[in-house]
Formats: C-alpha cells, structure tokens, sequence
C-alpha cells in the first residue's frame, strides 16, 4: 500500500506530542475512599490541585462556554491569527510518533492539541514513552452500574492518564444508543435508553474535563452499525432522531459541558454527518453547544459543504500529504468567497474557546506517570459492580464450601484478552489479572482449581458467520507431528508465487485481515497467531495451509469453507469442496472413521475488497453434538471430575465490524451444555460488550453472571462476584433477547429505521414480544422491596416527582437500583408504553429502608412534535412505575400539563 504508514498511524490512535512539562499535578481525582481488599489499603479522595499561582487549571468549570472573560481571551488570539493560522487549527495532522495533533502556533502561545484514544481507556501511541494504562470495563460494564458517580470517577481516571500520558484531548465518551447487539462498537456506549446514555455520558466528560482535557462527545447522528460504515445511509423519522439518537447528546451537553464532538462516518438521509447541516441546525443551535466538531478519521467528504455545514475540524485521513480536505483546500475556500472569512474565523472561536476555558493554555500535558495501584483498585470497582446476575437458581451463588474442587474452563479464561478491538482497545495495561488467576487466588491454596480451555481461542476470524472453525485439536501439520493446526503459508499476491510474506503454524483455518489486524486494534487471544501489523497481507492475497486431521470419532460431518473469493478444499487429494465469489458458506458431508488421518489442504486467492478488509477464510465443520473433538472432551472430564464448574465464556466484538450473530463463537455454546450435562453446578461468567443469545443452555445451567468486558483486574472483580465478597448489583442497559430475530440487523446501503422510537426495551413492549432478560433486570444476593410509592407533579407541570421506599429485606448487606418508568402519554401520538424517567443506586444493609426521591424531567413526559419542532408536554394523566427493571408493577398516575 502506498500510503500504509499514514494508514497505520490514521487508525493506530492518537498522538503524543513531547510536551512541556508542568507542574506536578499530584494525586488523581476520585471519589469515595478506595480499599483494595489484597493490600488492605485506603486511598483518600484527593481533589484538582491549583496552579502555583493558587488559581484552577480549569478557567471555568462547567461555565467555561459561556464565560465572559473566556471569551474575551478567545477575542484577543483572534484578533491576532491569520487565516492560514485559522485554516491550520481547523486541520488536524500525524506527528512522527503515528499520533493525531493539531499545529501549536508558537508566536501566539496556543499549545497543540494531542489526542488520545478511547472511551474505555487511554491508548498512548507514541513509541518514545511508558504506553502503559488502565484498561477499564467497557461501556456497557459501567452503565450497567446506573451509577453517576462512579461514571464522573470513570471519566476523572481517563483525564488524569490523557494529561500524564502526553494529551490533552480524550476522544471519549461515546453516547451513542446500542440500536442492536450486532452493532460492534456497542460495548463502547451505555446502552440501549438515552436518558441512561445521557447521564453517564454526561458524567463521564465532567470527570474527564476536571483535568485540563477536553472530552470528546461521539458519534452524532445516528451511527449505530459497523457494516458499510463509510457509505450506509440512515433513514430515521425526526421524531425518532430526536426522541433517541440526539437526546444522549443534549443530556451531556446540559450536564458535562464537552469541548468537542466528533461527527460520524455515516450518512443521515443522505448527507454524510460530517457535511450535514445537522451539525450546526442540531449541535450548536437546537443544543447550544459551544464546542467544536471534530470529524473522525476519514469522515470527511468535502471542502465547501463541510464547513458550511457546521464541521470545524478535519481529522486526518489516509489519503496522503496535501490532500485533505481542509488545509489549503479551505484556505483556497476562503478566498474564492466559498466560505465565508466570518465562518473560518468561527471555527477557530470554537476551537479556542473549550482550550482557554478548560485550562489546556494554563497546563501543558506531560508524562510524570499516574497513581497505578488507586486506578487499578477503580477499575476492579466498576468491574464488579457492573456484573450482572442474570440467573442463580437454587442459589448457587455465592461459592461457599462447594468451592473446594473447581474446573474453569473456556478458551481465553486463563488471559485477559477479552476487551473490544479497534481505536478503544487498550494493548498495554498496567497489570492484568485473568479469570483463572483471580478464581484461583480467591479459592485459596486448600482448594483445587483445574483449568482446561475447550475450545480455541478467540480470534478475528470469529466475525466471519457460518459454522465454526475445524479445532485444532484434531489437526496437525504433519503426519507424527505433535503440534496442533494446519501448516500455513501466506503469499502478497494472488497466484501463490515467490516467497511467502509469512509461515506460520496456524491453530485453524480462520483469516480475516484488514482493519481487525491493524496495530494496537486486534484483541485477539495471545493463543492465536495473529499478522498484527504485517501490511503486505492485507491487500492481495493468496494462502495454502496443509497436514492431517484425526477422526475424533465415527459418523457423517459436514466440511466446508466460508470465504470471499476463490478457495478450494483437498481431502486426501481429492477436490470436495470448491467456492468463489462474495462471501459466503459452502460445504460437502464427510464420513469419519474414529483414529483415522485424512490429508487436508486448502488453497485460498482473493483480492483485497478495500483499505480496510483483506483475505477472508475460514475452514469450518458441522458435527452431532456427541462427536467432541479432543479439546472439549478433556474439558468435560475435567467438569465431571469438579464439584462445581466455572465456564468462562466470551467473544469478539470491534469497531470496523458488525457481529455476525449473537451466538458464542468457537462452539462454546455446545461447551457449556456438555459440561452442564455431567456438572449440575455449572456457573457461566459471560465475557461479552454487548447482550449474547443464551436460549441454548440457560436451562442447563445454575448461574449466569454477564460480566461484559471487564478490563485488565477481570479475575478479581469476578472472583469479588462469585464468592459474594460483592454482591452483585449491575442491572441490564441493554435488553438480551431470546433469539436474533428480534433485533434490526445491520445492512448495507440503507438503513431504515422502521422501529421509529420503539428502540431497545421500548421494541418489545410495542410488539409484545417477550425477551429472555427485560432491561433493567439484575439479582442480588438479598432481596430489596419497595413500596410507599407517592408522585407530584412539578410546579410547572412539566414533569414530576417520585418518591417511593426501599426496603432490603434478605440477610445480606446489598445496593439497590431503582428505577422510575412513566407510561404512555395522553399525546395524538403513539408513545412508547413504558420508557426510563430516573434511576438511582441505594445501599442498604439488612432490614433497613430508605425513601428515595427521584425527579421526573420533562422530556421524559413530553413528545417531538416535528411541526412545531420541539418537545411538547401533553395535559392529561400519565402513570409512573417504579421497581427493579422495566416489569415493574408498582405504580401511580399523576397530571402533568
């Protein structure tokens, strides 16, 4: 590829300029103290420390984008700047260290901007420093919290490591709504309501902005799918688009102030967001923001209509030096009278204006390092309190004496490899505790913890669909060989010819390059030999693995392959299955003989479909359930020898790709239901950033914890759950549906948003589908009532007041998530039967109460009227419900209008 290293460096992250060193910031903020339970220490709760000058770094707090004296600072650098100065803030550039920066403009003292990844952790790209950082929970462990606090810590552990990792903008938080579980990047958001979006989104910048970072706000509009991301056209109704998709951003806009935001990729009726008049019709007037509109990377599409349209600054792109689509080009713009001077002159005022008034002119970013050990003890917090008791029949949980015999199985619960892949991904953590080694510390040295993977490890390959990868515990790559996989090698071309680019021994034929493979992006099992980096693979390619598979039993199976493009399947030198064209499953039956070896080859060409996606190849069988292959029958045994069985489960989900499907890959469904049926006392820690299908096993099983994607301290925070040492109290933001079919896919071309405000939760109770989790739902080792439920209307009748008692009536101390919902409203419209008004988290020790108050606002007793092109608050009577998910039965009607 011509321009590979500016392609690298576009998707790799964001930068680290060498900064100017500060003053020593001190310790980070937090919240309440911290205990770690394995050192026994407490961490006070230090606040944002003041310049020697005995000021705030931070100018103005929450009140920067409307500050007078903020303003008037903005005003004077103003008056200074030149146009190309102007157009050279507006354009955003790649350092040498493969990071993203916007120019310093040295004779005018404003500092550079140096942008840092992610939303669930901070990805240091400059080679030159430590690149370690904590990697937290995903998204979607966090919202499962309902905790706003715990967000703005959240939030303040993301800015303290941007500023001490050389940044001083976070491209975080995403408020982006969870439209289906298929959608890859869903682990990064909160969920599937935007009142639970909004807020946390919302605490999440003040945390990040406490620091003098700017926080980044992203993806208006409506970006919710991966598939065709750079061209899919999202047709919502207004309606729709404001009840939904821009209600998270007005919600975090009015609570957390952020300095920018970042326009998506995809188009919006037509237009692409990053040209779309919606930016400033929608952001800057309709929701007051102040801020600037960044565009991500390679979300450009235009010169003239861009910046007309509202966008304020172009990231960079992979099309090469001097062709971006600001720059000059703007410049050009300009002076042709195609943009107006009056509109340069307002993308640099908006740019300026989060940077003065949030403190990054007072404080230059450096790399003095972070307190480690308080950010880890947060992290394993957020992961524990985010986990979900989905089921706990017959109370298998917590772990008490039981425990002193336990397998732990599944492919990667001996690492901590499960996170979500892309710009998110955090590579390097400050430490990582697995599963396996958290259960086994916990456990204690009396009890006996085997461990035994059953399948392979999970790899990009599992975003392919169709049935899965051959295991590559009946393979070799070569007769009399000990090894376990197929004989790989790869070529740069299409015809096989000269050198291979790579040799390699690979656990299953199971390929899919591209953007999942991009360095520092793959979240791959450390099991899985994986090109990370190895540019030449990712255009044309052609491949060839070759050995021997080992009948694990006697019986009709199904071999094929699913690829994209020509491939060709050899089984003892005869041709059984042949494919070509899109990509797609093709597959011929086989007769085994139990013991015997069969030759395999596989022959494989397909040009690269784009910059993003290469070869596409996967090597799969189908089989009867009672034909196990070598690893998961060891797994088994190692279950029945067990008194309880700890299946570790998980996925691969990422940014550049929809899920193709909502099943566990690698056949670790089939895993679970064949230890369940010799272990009764099977628990599964479900490790995935978005809602799994569990219809298959949910019966088989005792315990399902949904522990999302719980970042680098995993293991203890898992460990924390089972053995009670936290009671869990995460409750679902996202629905778990029963079967695939009752969530939108993710198309190419257009996307019709035909469910209109019926999102989510809303969906079900529209259509009387039955889910297998409602949102909102989550048990606790105790049990909580509540009752006394009385509602007033607001003085201005434009929403209302709940306050309702809660009551833990089990034996055990535990924190209730209460939930406020109000129903349909007395509107000509169809509004949703049921929808999220307030929540709120209360712990309560056994046999005490507590009244909680939870305040109504009023766009949840209120409608879009797209006529009058606002939100409209109906008269008449609506009922409130409160209770622990969105089931909830106790309830009182109240007037509003």
């Amino acid at each position: 590829m011509q321009n590979s290293r500016q392609l690298i460096a576009v998707m790799a992250g964001a930068l680290v300029l060498a900064a100017v060193p500060g003053p020593a910031l001190g310790e980070p903020p937090g919240g309440d103290d911290v205990r770690d339970r394995f050192t026994g220490q407490r961490s006070p709760v230090p606040r944002v420390p003041a310049r020697p000058d005995g000021q705030a770094y931070r100018a103005s707090g929450t009140d920067w984008d409307r500050s007078a004296a903020v303003e008037r600072r903005v005003n004077t650098l103003l008056d200074q700047m030149t146009d190309a100065e102007k157009a050279d803030l507006a354009t955003g550039e790649l350092n040498n260290n493969f990071g993203f920066y916007n120019n310093p403009i040295p004779r005018l003292g404003i500092p550079a901007q140096t942008m840092a990844d992610g939303p669930v952790g901070v990805r240091v790209a400059d080679p030159g420093v430590d690149k370690r950082t904590t990697q937290l929970p995903a998204g979607s462990a966090l919202a499962a919290t309902y905790d706003d606090r715990l967000a703005q810590r959240y939030g303040r552990l993301i800015g303290v490591e941007a500023l001490h990792t050389g940044h001083n903008v976070s491209l975080a938080p995403s408020a982006d709504i969870a439209r289906t579980p298929l959608w890859g990047r869903a682990f990064e958001g909160f969920g599937e309501d935007p009142l639970l979006v909004g807020r946390l989104a919302g605490e999440v910048v003040r945390g990040i902005q406490a620091s003098p970072v700017l926080a980044t706000a992203k993806h208006p509009f409506a970006y919710n799918q991966e598939t065709d991301r750079f061209n899919v056209d999202v047709q919502v109704a207004e309606r729709a688009l404001q009840e939904v998709y821009l209600r998270p951003f007005g919600i975090l806009q009015r609570l957390g102030r952020p300095g920018s935001m970042m326009c998506s990729f995809n188009r919006l009726g037509g237009t692409y967001a990053c040209e779309n008049a919606a930016l400033t019709t929608l952001l800057k007037d309709q929701l007051r923001f102040r801020g600037f509109v960044m565009s991500d990377y390679n979300a450009t599409p235009s010169t003239v209509q861009a910046a007309n349209a509202g966008l304020d600054q172009e990231q960079p792109g992979d099309q090469g030096p001097g062709s971006a689509n600001f720059g000059q080009r703007l410049l050009d713009a300009v002076a042709a009278g195609q943009v107006s001077r009056a509109r340069l002159t307002d993308m640099a005022r908006r740019i300026l204006r989060p940077m003065v008034g949030l403190g990054l002119f007072d404080r230059h970013p450096d790399n003095a390092g972070f307190a480690t050990a308080r950010h880890r003890a947060l992290a394993r917090r957020v992961a524990a309190r985010g986990m979900v008791l989905l089921q706990n029949r017959r109370d298998a949980l917590p772990l008490t004496g039981r425990a002193r015999s336990i397998a732990v199985l599944g492919p990667d619960a001996d690492n901590t490899s499960a996170q979500g892949g892309g710009s998110s991904a955090v590579t390097v953590p400050t430490a990582s505790v697995s599963p396996l080694a958290g259960i086994r510390d916990r456990a204690g040295s009396r009890a006996r913890v085997r461990y035994q993977p059953g399948t392979d490890g999970i790899n990009e390959g599992d975003m392919l669909p169709g049935p899965a990868p051959l295991p590559a515990s009946m393979l070799a790559p070569a007769a009399g060989s000990t090894a376990e996989g197929l004989q790989a090698r790869y070529w740069s071309n299409l015809d096989r010819s000269g050198t291979p680019a790579r040799s390699v021994v690979d656990p299953n034929v199971n390929v899919n390059f591209g953007f999942q493979t991009f360095p520092g992006f793959n979240v791959a099992s450390p099991k899985i030999p994986t090109p990370v980096g190895q540019f030449a693979l990712f255009g044309d390619l052609s491949a060839e693995w070759t050995g021997v598979m080992t009948a694990p039993g006697t019986g009709t199976i199904g071999l094929g392959l699913t690829a994209r493009g020509d491939a060709r399947l050899y089984v003892d030198g005869a041709l059984v299955v042949e494919h070509t064209g899109a990509l797609s499953s093709t597959s011929a039956p086989l007769d085994l003989v139990a013991g015997r070896t069969y030759d395999i080859r596989v022959e494989y060409a397909a040009p690269a479909k784009n910059s993003y996606q290469g070869g596409q190849i996967r090597l799969f069988w189908t089989h009867p359930d009672s034909m196990l292959a070598p690893k998961m029958a060891q797994a088994v045994r190692t279950a029945d020898r067990a008194r309880v069985a700890v299946v570790v489960v998980r996925d691969y989900e990422t940014e550049g790709y929809d899920r193709p499907h909502l099943r566990l890959p690698k056949e670790q469904d089939l895993l679970i239901r064949t230890v369940a049926a010799v272990n009764p006392r099977t628990v599964v820690v479900v490790e995935t950033g978005a809602a799994t299908v569990v219809r298959p096993w949910r019966r088989q099983v005792e315990g399902i914890v949904q522990a999302w994607y719980p970042g680098q301290e995993q293991g203890r925070a898992i460990a924390d759950v089972l053995w009670g040492d936290v009671n869990p109290s995460g409750h679902l933001p996202a629905t778990v549906p029963r079967r695939e079919s009752q969530v939108p896919g993710t198309p190419e071309g257009v996307a019709s948003y035909t469910e209109g405000v019926n999102v989510g939760y809303r969906g079900y109770l529209a259509t009387g589908e039955r889910p297998e989790f409602p949102f909102g739902h989550g048990l606790s080792y105790t049990r909580f009532r509540y009752d006394d439920l009385r509602v007033r209307a607001a003085a201005n009748g434009r929403g209302a007041v709940a306050r309702f008692r809660v009551t833990n009536v089990g034996d055990r101390t535990g924190t209730a998530v209460p939930q406020v919902y109000v129903g349909r409203l007395p509107t000509p419209v169809t509004t949703p039967r049921r929808q999220l008004a307030g929540y709120d988290t209360v712990r309560l020790a056994p046999g005490r109460s507590r009244t909680v108050k939870v305040r109504i606002g009023r766009e949840s007793v209120s409608s879009w009227d797209a006529a009058a092109d606002a939100w409209v608050t109906p008269r008449g009577r609506v009922r409130v419900f409160v209770g622990k998910d969105v089931t909830a039965t106790l309830s009182r009607p109240v007037r509003i209008g």
